[in-house]
């Protein structure tokens, strides 16, 4: 994996065929003359101080009315808090509809606060934000601007501090992150101040907007979106994630286990701006003390954990995620819906199959007309209903997508399976029944090797892995969120990096997520989206699925360093010889495993090019008789005793034969 693999070259690239080209015509004189009237009466009517609504929110859907050429295009500097009790100025790049302006009328806003906007760039192209010669905005990176300016929104484009033009430092997801973002919108809601330039000292305000703004973006720009929801900050009316982090920890390591080359201050030093390189040696060397490579849990990973303030969350949430995301693991979305669904928060979920992908990639049309209804509900107040359609979409296939009304769908439950010995020339049984006392199985770490290596092995016996499958299934078996694996082992050396996967054994066609594209193709050819001028055209390239026919699929992973055997926040020593318990998180899912298919559990050590190797090769030993995956299978027992065909069920007094509910929350049921 890149030492900083959130800021690669090409972002998200591009997928399913998009429709004909939706650039915007001309609107008819008449009509423009009839909805600027109609605005006006709106307008006069409404009480001194009143937010006045723009005409197409009685039409039940925006509409573009106004013109992209014409918008509004400024910058300006906020000022945001720093932790020693100064201020830094962060750079604002905005574009509104000048008509709604030269009639009184405010707009909400859709802001994408991003470190990427002059190191990397955003989009499937890599766009970056040009600036003409008095360093006006020219190119609003992506297609937010091209889109919804004519329909009667503001995109307001913020450089996180130590990025492109704001000053401060870049933290990784902490404080200055987070604040340097969350001071755009308190100055939209009029409470905090801003300068038209970097240095002056006239004051501007937002009186051109209703306050009301929904923070959107991928990757870092979606985690920081999780961020600043985190707060609880007034204003923040809905966030739209993609996959993003919930908890810088589990970035950087899986209970322990490193997971890439090197922490947050790697990436910080390829996102900030020269000036800040020069300015910020001392908060790289806090990210560099703050998070140590052992994998213990420190101060700055509570900072940049904001799972644990989703009580504080009072936007809706559109979470979308691949569940191929091997950069930003399934284990981030897993953890934050979960914490979402108990404090009651609003939400839907995109899965799809891709890895580390925006959906204007993978589902282009469906995306731009689901989001363009989701902000207008939540930011134009439009009773459109999309709050009361099915939560969860969910790609099956390459461009195949089915739908639920809760995620995970009612009558899905955790329920317990188990391996047992096999022959000594195959793989052991996975199934209810535990396996008897003293029963193991051996392997031992080979750093070489990873999961794709087990499971092109699993009818075999090899020493770098232990395998158990399931009989062929008799009917479709469906999983369908985050699963656990406890593991009992005893290591041969004082260190070992242990690795737990789910395997579809079976052949499918499925996106290509192994690509450097991820799942999706780039065509030469664009579509528009939008209003569009020289400088920002709102044409981006088509894409299409990128498809791979295989014999198994990894569905869900997950990592633990064995030192972390404990609290699993910090590393105790392993004595060679000695048995330990721990417990591994694996990413959150949702796939079906068809009839004539197995479901198949490897327990092995390092999982090469996912998780680095321990200081040591042990060979290690599993009890299976306490070892177990507790799995989100929906119809819980039941479906697992129908699939697998008259499995015997669980002797009595060993739990709920049936498996224990996995949450719903009562809104989305």
């Amino acid at each position: 994996m890149p030492s900083a693999p959130f800021c690669t070259a090409v972002d998200p690239r591009t997928l399913p065929p998009v429709p004909k080209p939706t650039r915007n015509t001309r609107i008819p004189w008449t009509t423009f003359v009839l909805a600027a009237l109609a605005a006006l009466l709106v307008s006069l009517a409404a009480p001194p101080g009143a937010q006045a609504a723009p005409p197409e929110r009685r039409a039940g859907e925006s509409r573009p009315v106004y013109s992209y050429d014409r918008a509004v295009r400024e910058s300006v500097w906020v000022e945001a808090p720093t932790r020693a009790g100064r201020t830094d100025r962060v750079a604002v790049d905005i574009i509104r509809p000048r008509e709604a302006a030269e009639k009184g009328l405010r707009v909400p806003v859709i802001m994408d606060a991003s470190p990427y906007y002059s190191c990397c760039g955003r989009g499937n192209e890599s766009q970056k934000k040009t600036y003409d010669d008095r360093g006006n905005p020219v190119q609003f990176p992506l297609y937010y601007d091209n889109y919804f300016v004519p329909r009667g929104y503001a995109v307001v484009l913020v450089d996180l501090a130590g990025t492109n033009r704001s000053d401060g430092c870049v933290d990784v997801g902490g404080r200055s992150d987070v604040q340097s973002a969350k001071a755009v919108v308190d100055w939209l809601n009029g409470r905090a101040r801003a300068y038209g330039s970097r240095t002056g000292t006239t004051a501007v305000t937002a009186g051109w907007t209703t306050g009301a703004v929904g923070m959107i973006g991928k990757s870092y720009d979606g985690t920081v979106a999780n961020g600043v929801a985190a707060t609880g900050v007034e204003g923040l009316k809905t966030i739209v994630p993609i996959g993003a982090i919930s908890s810088w920890y589990d970035y950087y390591f899986a209970k322990g286990a490193a997971l890439f080359g090197s922490g947050p201050d790697g990436l910080a030093s390829r996102v900030e701006s020269a000036e800040a390189r020069a300015r910020c040696q001392d908060v790289q060397r806090e990210l560099v003390r703050g998070a140590p490579r052992n994998g213990d849990w420190t101060p700055l990973w509570s900072e940049r954990d904001y799972v644990r303030d989703a009580g504080k969350v009072r936007a809706s949430v559109f979470a979308v995620h691949g569940m191929q995301d091997l950069n930003v693991r399934t284990k981030h979305l897993g953890q934050w819906w979960d914490a979402l669904a108990a404090n009651g928060v609003e939400r839907k979920i995109w899965l799809s199959q891709t890895g580390h992908v925006d959906p204007f990639d993978f589902r282009r049309e469906a995306w731009v007309s689901t989001l363009h209804r989701w902000f207008d509900h939540y930011l134009l107040g439009h009773d459109n209903g999309i709050e009361k359609e099915p939560a969860a979409d969910v790609e099956r296939a390459p461009d195949q997508w089915t739908t639920d009304r809760a995620w995970p769908p009612a009558g899905t439950r955790t329920t317990t399976l188990r391996p047992s010995a096999g022959p000594a020339d195959g793989p052991g049984a996975l199934g209810l029944e535990p396996a008897r006392p003293g029963t193991t199985a051996r392997f031992t770490d080979d750093p070489k090797l990873g999961e794709s290596d087990w499971a092109a092995a699993i009818d075999r016996t090899t020493p770098s892995k232990a395998g158990f499958v399931t009989r062929p299934l008799a009917r479709d078996l469906r999983l369908s969120g985050s699963s656990t694996v406890r593991l009992r082992v005893t290591p041969s050396t004082a260190s070992a990096h242990l690795s737990a996967v789910l395997v579809d054994l079976g052949p499918a066609v499925i996106r290509d997520y192994a690509d450097a594209a991820e799942g999706i193709r780039t065509l030469p050819d664009t579509t528009c989206w939008g209003g569009g001028t020289t400088g920002d055209t709102g044409c981006f390239k088509r894409t299409e699925a990128k498809t791979a026919r295989v014999g198994h699929t990894v569905l869900s992973r997950g990592w633990a360093d064995l030192g972390h055997w404990g609290s699993g926040t910090r590393g105790r020593a392993v004595t060679p010889g000695t048995p330990y318990t721990i417990t591994l998180d694996l990413a959150a899912t949702d796939h079906v495993v068809p009839a004539g298919h197995r479901l198949a559990l490897i327990v092995a050590g390092t999982d090469a090019g996912l998780i680095e190797p321990a200081s040591t090769t042990p060979q290690l030993t599993l009890d299976l008789a306490a070892t177990s995956a507790n799995l989100p299978i929906v119809g819980g027992y039941g479906a697992f005793l129908r699939a697998t065909a008259g499995s015997p069920r669980p002797p009595a007094g060993k739990g709920h034969p049936y498996g224990l509910p996995v949450p719903v929350p009562k809104r989305l049921q």
